[in-house]
């Protein structure tokens, strides 16, 4: 499914198809947008310009919506709502680091898509979720629908930090050798003792030892590097 019609309005956009096959996506599309691409972005025709931009920023905007207490479904709402957004607000946005970066703006306009979702949401959606001792606190929309009162800020940081991470470490995954990746990523990602990794895979301590600090300097250089080039 296009991005576009050839009328320039937006279709509805194949999340599912993504989330289901999410290997499709390369290192390249997890890298953050450059300003470049946001100029080919105000051309509403260039449908492979969107699809980059849905392929770098689909994750980030659907862990962010889960976090903010979405449902999957409507954090998939959420996703397509936003990028939706983005295309009919874009022409008006102007780069500049100095007032309000792109991934302000972004979180801005996220922050909208969610409030939506939950506004949608029917009176039993509530008693069915409300769990004992809740009718004390303040309800979800009544804490969601002021977006000055929240503190989604750090929500968002805490998911683009990952989504920096994903794509560092996607890049250096394809700078050295497959079993050395399977070390780091035992050990850094999934948390295995050193002993159990080097057990499982028949290789000495010291040799799990000096993949994982070799590779975690790539890995934090690369986060370095595309820290740098964020909008």
């Amino acid at each position: 499914m296009n991005f576009l019609e050839r009328n320039g309005i937006f279709t509805r956009l194949s999340y599912r198809v993504i989330k289901a096959n999410p290997n499709i996506l390369s290192s390249e599309e997890l890298i953050p947008t450059r300003n470049s691409l946001l100029s080919r972005l105000k051309n509403r025709e260039d449908q492979e310009s969107w699809q980059d931009f849905f392929n770098t920023y689909w994750k980030l905007v659907y862990g962010f919506a889960i976090k903010a207490g979405l449902t999957d479904q409507e954090a998939q709402e959420a996703v397509q709502e936003t990028v939706i957004t983005v295309a009919r607000r874009i022409p008006e946005f102007k780069y500049d680091p100095a007032t309000c970066s792109f991934k302000t703006w972004l979180l801005n306009l996220t922050r909208w898509r969610i409030i939506d979702q939950i506004r949608k949401r029917k009176p039993e959606h509530f008693a069915l979720h409300r769990r004992p001792g809740d009718a004390a606190r303040t309800s979800t929309i009544e804490r969601i629908a002021d977006p000055s009162t929240l503190d989604l800020e750090t929500v968002w940081e805490e998911e683009w930090e990952q989504h920096l991470i994903t794509a560092a470490a996607a890049k250096v995954k394809r700078r050295v050798r497959p079993e050395q990746y399977q070390i780091f990523d035992l050990c850094f990602f999934k948390k295995w003792p050193i002993k159990k990794i080097a057990t499982e895979l028949g290789v000495s301590q010291g040799r799990v030892y000096l993949a994982r600090h070799r590779i975690a300097a790539m890995l934090k250089q690369e986060v370095d590097l595309l820290r740098q080039k964020l909008l």
